[in-house]
């Protein structure tokens, strides 16, 4: 196994020339991301997330606070996420520390959303019973009187995570199983670069 050094940048230019290419050809949702979690004695859990940003600093996805992902990520700041792209058989893997964003991070992209899915933040119990459907139909329409038609300021249980990884996959299929898998780890400032046996 051959390492090398490279720049910080590496792994994230990476990405974003494969998101590119995967915009083009994914049916839905190429941003989809699936997001592992687990809570601090180590039982995980896993759902699919919509990536909402990424920039050398890590991945950004939004949640209700209340939501079993965000309790596990407040318990135990790590995680593992997963692009698949089945259109051009490849994956991205990373795994690293989670932080919080910035308020003001959180109400800039607030604000950007539907006003309808900005309502719906407002209504949902993320994660918690809900007795019947009616119920939650009926919070959509007390806040969207409550609203009306001015501004829908973003509620204090509603923010974003963003995610740092110290170690990526890139995983490409070939012909006969003889996959391309490269790792890179975060290493003295920049990321050291392994090809791995598929």
């Amino acid at each position: 196994m051959t390492e090398k050094l490279v720049p910080h940048a590496e792994p994230y230019t990476r990405f974003g020339e494969w998101l590119k290419e995967a915009e083009k050809s994914e049916l839905n949702d190429p941003t989809g991301m699936a997001l592992a979690t687990s809570t601090s004695d180590g039982f995980p859990s896993l759902r699919m997330v919509l990536m909402k940003g990424y920039d050398e600093n890590g991945f950004v996805f939004y949640t209700n606070l209340g939501s079993r992902k965000a309790k596990e990520l407040i318990e135990n700041p790590k995680a593992s996420i997963l692009f698949h792209w089945k259109s051009l058989r490849r994956q991205v893997r990373a795994e690293g520390v989670v932080t919080p964003v910035t308020e003001a991070e959180a109400d800039e992209y607030f604000q950007q959303r539907p006003r309808t899915s900005r309502i719906g933040a407002w209504a949902s119990k993320q994660s918690t019973p809900m007795a019947e459907r009616f119920e939650f139909e009926a919070k959509i329409a007390k806040f969207t009187a409550e609203f009306g038609i001015g501004d829908i300021p973003r509620p204090d249980f509603w923010s974003g995570f963003r995610i740092q990884p110290k170690r990526f996959e890139f995983w490409t299929d070939k012909k006969f199983r003889l996959h391309e898998r490269l790792q890179y780890d975060q290493k003295d400032g920049g990321w050291s670069v392994s090809t791995l046996y598929p």
